[in-house]
Parts: C-alpha cells; structure tokens; sequence
C-alpha cells in the first residue's frame, strides 16, 4: 500500500503547519469527489430549470439545502481538511461530522428523488419508481436496520483494521468518505421524510431514533478520549516523529480532541435535527388539525343542507 497524498496531490510530509490559513490555502482537484459533485450539482440544477420552463414552482429552501450538501460534500473530500485528514485525527474527525451527518440531511432536505419524479420522462421515472418499491429498498430503508449500521459502523471503522487501512491506502480512503455519506444517507433519508422513500415513519418515532443516537455519539467519543492505544497504530507517531514533528501536536493529545470533536459535534448537529423534526411535527399535525376542520365543516354543511330540503309531512284530514 502506498502513502496516502494529500487533496492537492503532495506527500504529508510536505504540508505546512496546520492553521485557518492552510485549511483554505491546501485545496486540490480530487477525481471522485469532484465527479460526483459535478454531476449531481448539475443534474439537480437541470431538474430544477425543467420545471421553471414548464411553469412549476421548486422550493427554494430545497436547493439551498441541496447547495448546502453538495458544497459540503465538495469541502469536506478536496479542502485542507482532505488535505490533513490523514495527518491529524481531530482534523479527520471532523471531515467524518461532516460527511455523516452534514452532507446525508443536507441532501435529504433537497428532496432529489421527488425532484426526479416530476423531470423524469416517462420510461425513467417508471424504472426509479420500480427502484423505489423494490425488497431491495423496502430491507435499505427499515428503519432498526439503518439505525444499527449508523451506530455501528463507527465503532467499526475505529476499533478495527479499517482505519488504519484507510490510512495507508488511498483507495480504502475514498471507499471510507464513501462509506460515511451512504450510510448516513441511508439513516437520514427516510427520517427526514420529504421523499417518497421506503421506511418512513410516523413523526414521534423519527424524534425517538434521533433522540437514541446523541448517547452513541457521547459514548464512542469518551470512549476515544480515554484509548490508551492510539488509533491508526503508528501512523500518527510515525508522523510526528518524522519532519512534521516540529508542528504535529503530540498524537494522544490529538487523538483526545478528536474524540471530544465526535461527542460535541455529533450532539449539536443531532440536537439540530431534533429541532427541524420537533417543526415538521408540528406543522404536519397544524395541517393535519385544519384537514381536520374543514372535514367537520364539509359535513355540517352536508347536513344542514340535506335538513333543509327535507319536506314537512302533509297534516293528517280532520274528521
């Protein structure tokens, strides 16, 4: 396996000191997250034009929010925090927040599959639809499962081989941003519930599965804070004892802010979508409460109607 590069393309060992400065300064043009970022960037933006020429309307919140994801996304896999992510593990930390958790709601809040299913010609939008019924989505898409990958695949790529590997090959390294994104797509998706996606539930328990995953996240994150072993192995003292020494902050240190980065920022952005749950609740349950009313209000009407044209009986003849 081969030493891992940086976003720009330069060994590790040729980084300048971490700073705000070289977060920005350090960009490069990384093949796979460009792709993706450009199709899907220019695809959504297609869909969008397709319904203005036709007349329709597209919330503007939505391609914000697709913006959003896509700028992440694009951050995340080719800034300086791709640059250092593999240099310093609290840097890391928060490329994987973001990739997690940032970019999957962000992305879901856009809406793309509903988005496809009003632009998709007629033969395309059949087969997405056949996609979206299929086993194959229905078992993605229920909600314990998705639940357990997303809590579990943490602990898997930590405490495991996998992140070292992640480590030393830039291959397993794209797969792992991969890896973090599908997975917290597949969490996200169905909760945020604006798509028409297999696994949605009722609003109450999209607020119990956020809820359940702060402890997860405070758990893995004291969890790394208190590791007597490092993780990576001995990538990070090698590193620190090579020429980056002179900058690289000691890798247990490093490796307690990491862990601190995991607790508070997984709390804070879960705390977040609580929030954004807690508000679609009650605005489907105000829509659903004037559904509600103009229901009652249709059958009085009904009724006072039909009470109206019902005839007085003639009075019986007097003898």
């Amino acid at each position: 396996m081969g030493l891992v590069v940086s976003a720009g393309g330069a060994g590790v060992e040729d980084l300048p000191p971490f700073d705000a400065g070289a977060l920005l300064s350090q960009w490069g043009i990384a093949p796979l997250p460009l792709i993706i970022t450009a199709w899907a960037t220019g695809l959504y933006v297609v869909g969008v034009l397709t319904l203005r020429r036709r007349g329709d309307s597209w919330p503007v919140g939505r391609s914000i929010a697709w913006g959003v994801g896509m700028l992440a996304f694009y951050l995340a896999t080719s800034s300086g925090l791709a640059a250092y992510d593999t240099v310093l593990v609290s840097v890391h930390m928060v490329q994987h927040m973001v990739l997690s958790m940032v970019v999957p709601l962000s992305l879901a809040l856009g809406a793309p599959v509903t988005l496809a299913l009003r632009t998709l010609p007629r033969r395309p939008r059949g087969w997405l639809l056949t996609l979206l019924h299929s086993r194959l989505a229905k078992v993605l898409g229920f909600p314990p499962l998705t639940f357990g990958l997303y809590v579990i695949s943490p602990w898997a790529l930590y405490f495991s081989g996998w992140y070292e590997a992640s480590l030393r090959s830039t291959y397993v390294h794209e797969m792992m941003h991969v890896h973090l994104v599908v997975v917290g797509a597949l969490f996200f998706w169905p909760i945020v519930g604006v798509d028409p996606l297999p696994g949605r539930v009722a609003h109450p328990f999209r607020v119990l599965l956020t809820v359940m995953t702060l402890p997860f996240h405070a758990f893995l994150g004291v969890t790394i804070m208190g590791q007597k072993t490092l993780l990576g192995g001995d990538w990070y003292p090698s590193l620190h004892d090579g020429p980056l020494g002179a900058w690289l902050p000691d890798p247990y240190d490093d490796q307690k802010l990491a862990g601190g980065i995991l607790w508070g920022a997984g709390d804070l952005v879960g705390l977040v979508f609580f929030v954004v749950l807690f508000a679609q609740w009650v605005r489907s349950s105000m829509k659903e409460a004037e559904r509600e009313d103009r229901r009652l209000d249709r059958l009085e009407r009904q009724g006072q109607r039909a009470a109206s044209e019902v005839t007085p009986a003639d009075p019986a003849p007097s003898e």
